[in-house]
């Protein structure tokens, strides 16, 4: 797989990165929308480390981005884009996180909840058998099994979706455990919110009502560390607002006034 597709034309202004870790191709309809304006990045996440997800994020940006670029992540890449805009505050002129992973450890604890509930009970129990099989070693097709899990969860996590195809071109359990559990080390000991400190940009939020990551796990902690911080709690929207029947239009309203 290719590291990156663009979209629109030259100068590409803007980069808007995947979640997962571990699901390229889930910012394709951002990206789409975006480039009827602009030029769009969508690069696509190969390394298995979350430095090695820095690092190539960087190439790609130095390479085929007009810098300062602004970063549009989503999930994980919110995540994503966060710690790259620690690391290389010069590249970046905006940082927008779209359903952000939550910063602290406590706000993590219900999310599993919250999904099995919106689950009917066949569901649920797939649920605990995927991730069973997902933390046994002697089981393979990892990826196809954490493929089903994310569709799953993209079903709980919408409020009233257009569609539940989030376009992702294929899964890597492999690179999802590696570069997750580095983020979870770094969330776990307080670095990943102390690092904020070194953002010089500014950073919106944007959160559904309807998101299982509780929305004031990113707005209260990023808000004690970030100079510039504005967040945006959209109504009627779940993690992915650009499928939500509802939020959809808000959403890309938003995206683009913060575009201005």
């Amino acid at each position: 797989m290719k590291n990156l597709r663009t979209y629109g034309t030259a100068p590409y202004s803007i980069a808007v990165i995947h979640g997962g870790p571990g699901a390229p191709g889930q910012m394709a309809p951002v990206a789409r929308e975006l480039s009827r304006d602009y030029g769009v990045l969508e690069p696509l996440q190969t390394a298995a480390t979350l430095d090695g997800q820095v690092d190539e994020l960087h190439d790609i940006i130095k390479k085929h981005g007009t810098i300062p670029v602004v970063l549009i992540g989503s999930s994980w890449g919110a995540m994503l884009s966060y710690v790259f805009s620690t690391r290389h505050p010069a590249l970046v002129k905006k940082l927008i996180m779209v359903g952000s992973a939550v910063f602290d450890d406590r706000y993590a604890i219900g999310i599993q909840k919250t999904r099995l509930n919106r689950l009917s009970e066949e569901e649920t129990r797939e649920v605990y058998s995927l991730v069973k099989d997902l933390n046994d070693d002697a089981i393979g097709e990892k990826d196809r099994l954490l493929y089903r899990l994310g569709e799953l969860f993209t079903k709980a996590d919408a409020y009233d979706p257009i569609t539940l195809d989030t376009e992702v071109i294929e899964v890597s359990f492999d690179i999802h455990a590696s570069v997750w559990g580095d983020a979870l080390k770094l969330r776990g000991s307080g670095e990943l919110l102390k690092m904020g400190k070194k953002i010089k940009c500014p950073v919106v939020a944007i959160h559904g009502d309807y998101d299982p990551h509780p929305a004031e796990g990113v707005s209260q902690p990023l808000s004690k560390v970030l100079k510039d911080f504005r967040f945006i709690l959209l109504e009627h929207c779940g993690h992915l607002p650009w499928i939500e029947r509802e939020a959809r239009d808000e959403f890309f309203k938003v995206v683009r006034e913060q575009l201005r």
